[in-house]
């Protein structure tokens, strides 16, 4: 059990754990991923092992959250020490079916993302970027650079945080795909980023972008739904994450995974 550095249930209201709790909880559930939380750190940190042996940061929130969370029974470790490795656990994977079922029933996300969840070509356990990382070239080499991957995972981290700020509003994120605006300059806060993202990205770059990062909808069912050929999918969103890379290159360290 993590040791409280006070009593969780004094600062961290129901809203925020509930909010903080399901972008957790979905990374989670992907393939080789922990929370690992440090004895003398404030925060806690969810990574995922790839098959090279490597670990990719994929979300970071503070301690009381994780307390909280580990009281409840939703993450477990079996050896507490220094840094102690938790895991998620089969009433974790229960309350993330709830929160997604209470997100859509009251109507807290948009049609197309509620679509995209309940695709069948959606693995649960691996969002479209890692089952693409373990691709290989017609070289052998590795069809998305680690460094691809990241920035579409900040992508992610973005929207989900942009997610939780707007509330009950859903942003119209079709809207940044019709505009002509460009550049990172003067962008504030995750939405901020998001929309300007976006918008560099432009239409058909953008789109396959927002449905398979933020939405984590299937290539197969990204290129159907927009009227691709089949197999092309992979190849534009390989695009467009160098393209991302290059916009969140321009943030300097704005552009660091925040959590």
């Amino acid at each position: 059990m993590i040791r409280p550095t006070h009593p969780p249930e004094r600062n961290l209201s129901d809203e925020r754990l509930q909010g903080e709790a399901l972008r957790l909880l979905r990374r989670l559930c992907e393939r080789g991923a922990l929370m690992a939380v440090a004895m003398s750190m404030e925060k806690a940190v969810v990574v995922r092992e790839t098959e090279a042996g490597t670990q990719t940061r994929t979300a970071v929130t503070d301690r009381d959250v994780a307390e909280a969370m580990a009281l409840k029974g939703w993450i477990s470790c079996d050896a507490p020490g220094p840094v102690s490795r938790y895991y998620i656990t089969g009433a974790g994977r229960a309350a993330l079916g709830a929160m997604l079922a209470h997100l859509e029933s009251s109507a807290m996300v948009d049609t197309d993302a509620a679509e995209a969840r309940r695709d069948p070509a959606m693995a649960p356990s691996e969002t479209p970027l890692a089952a693409l990382s373990r691709r290989r070239d017609k070289e052998g080499g590795q069809f998305l650079a680690p460094e691809l991957v990241r920035v579409g995972e900040r992508l992610r981290e973005d929207f989900e945080l942009a997610q939780m700020g707007a509330g009950g509003a859903v942003p119209d994120w079709g809207q940044c795909l019709e505009s002509a605006e460009t550049g990172p300059v003067g962008i504030k806060g995750p939405r901020g980023r998001v929309e300007a993202a976006l918008r560099d990205l432009g239409p058909g770059l953008g789109d396959i972008a927002l449905r398979c990062c933020c939405h984590l909808e299937g290539l197969e069912s990204a290129e159907r739904r927009m009227g691709w050929s089949a197999r092309s999918g992979k190849i534009v969103l390989r695009i467009a994450l160098q393209r991302l890379k290059r916009f969140y290159d321009g943030l300097g360290d704005e552009a660091a995974m925040i959590g």
